[in-house]
């Protein structure tokens, strides 16, 4: 998270405009750099941070220089190629950038929360990963942009690949003035919105194909009790909130093991996406998500995205099932 300085006056209008432009400037020139470092670094090492998701690890340590070369070197590609910018950056440009990120965040201020990566998993198979930029203002999510490089741009089927030939969407959102979708490779946005469905018979989930994000024994009861005929789709990161936004799914759900802690920058972007389209993101007793605690959210249990039909539908029957599994008292 990177606190802002008070900003100037708002222009007539949307009220975060220059914010929002920048943002999908931001998260789009970052997709063209994930698909550069996929190419290419991920074939020289893959270290494990302490939660086992891969990350590179302390590039100031002299064993990481050639990586650190290898960043600053496709970074400075990726804005040259753009055209938009003639700055070069140094390793130590790079470095000062990555420590950027320090904020504890909070109630007070305006803050970017930035996922550079989210789905880092998904990213080192080859599946789906976003680029999540959001800007809290006063506590509140007012803006969210999303690129998702491995997102088909039209739909996505129940396999989770596409259903159609174009691949790379960006998603973005600003308070009170709705969501769109455009093609990563450039095209004008299109408003989106979430589904109408209203019988959870027929509705389809998303949820975490990683294990360890979703107690999968507790989804199973929860679609059970709902009805859900068709099987989980099954992908990495935020890309879900978009696909829910769309209308590729009815919901999306998270519910991770008891003691895990639930990072902002993992669902602001896609949080304000969903609300935008017309959705709701909630927690599992059916409170919205603070971003004003800081760094993590104070939620309960679980989080669900989905329709105003289904979620009072959902809610209920996560609650349900949270007791027989005695994730609740």
């Amino acid at each position: 998270m990177s606190e802002l300085p008070s900003p100037p006056p708002p222009a007539a209008g949307n009220q975060y405009g220059a914010e929002h432009a920048a943002a999908k400037k931001a998260v789009a020139l970052a997709a063209r750099l994930c698909k550069k470092v996929q190419q290419d670094l991920l074939k020289l090492d893959v270290q494990t941070k302490a939660d086992r998701t891969p990350d590179s690890e302390d590039l100031r340590k002299d064993g990481a220089q050639e990586m650190l070369g290898h960043i600053t070197k496709l970074v400075n590609e990726t804005i040259i190629n753009d055209g938009s910018y003639s700055i070069t950056l140094s390793k130590e440009d790079v470095l000062v950038a990555i420590d950027g990120g320090k904020s504890e965040g909070g109630p007070s201020g305006r803050y970017w929360i930035l996922d550079p990566i989210d789905g880092t998993k998904g990213f080192i198979r080859g599946d789906q990963y976003a680029i999540g930029l959001a800007l809290l203002d006063e506590g509140k999510v007012v803006l969210g942009a999303m690129a998702c490089p491995n997102l088909p741009f039209k739909s996505i089927d129940h396999n989770g690949g596409s259903s159609g030939d174009q691949v790379g969407a960006l998603f973005s959102a600003t308070i009170g003035c709705g969501s769109t979708v455009e093609s990563l490779e450039g095209s004008q946005p299109q408003k989106i919105s979430v589904c109408s469905i209203s019988n959870p018979v027929d509705a389809s989930f998303f949820e975490s194909y990683e294990r360890k994000h979703c107690m999968r024994d507790c989804t199973s009861s929860i679609a059970e009790k709902l009805g859900i005929q068709a099987p989980p789709v099954r992908i990495d990161s935020q890309a879900k909130y978009g696909a829910v936004a769309q209308g590729d799914g009815a919901i999306y759900w998270r519910f991770p093991h008891k003691r895990s802690k639930e990072a902002v920058w993992d669902h602001a972007a896609g949080s304000i996406i969903v609300t935008e389209a017309g959705g709701l993101v909630k927690d599992a007793s059916g409170n919205d998500l603070d971003f004003s605690k800081g760094r993590y959210l104070d939620r309960d249990a679980g989080i669900i995205a989905t329709n105003k039909y289904l979620m009072p539908l959902v809610v209920k029957a996560a609650q349900e099932a949270m007791k027989e599994e005695g994730i609740l008292g």
